[in-house]
């Protein structure tokens, strides 16, 4: 039987983060370029990286670390103009 953890429910709150945001830019709701998109994307990919330190995925890791990086990138774009 699986068990469902802390760490599960914070990953589950870091896909709807994801989802969120990238449903917003597909809907036309949120700009990609909005500062809030890269936000709500960063904080997802953090999110799930918690969650990956209990149940370690080497690929979803990789690419939670390089949307964390695009996501900082983002903001820093945002910051700098």
């Amino acid at each position: 039987m699986m068990s469902y953890h802390w760490f599960d429910f914070v990953g589950n709150i870091g896909v709807a983060c994801v989802l969120f945001a990238y449903f917003g830019v597909q809907s036309g709701r949120l700009p990609a370029h909005d500062l809030r998109f890269s936000l709500v994307n960063g904080v997802g990919a953090l999110l799930i990286m918690v969650s990956l330190f209990y149940n370690f995925n080497l690929s979803s890791f990789i690419i939670e670390c390089v949307w964390l990086a695009i996501s900082v990138y983002g903001v820093m774009k945002h910051v700098l103009r």
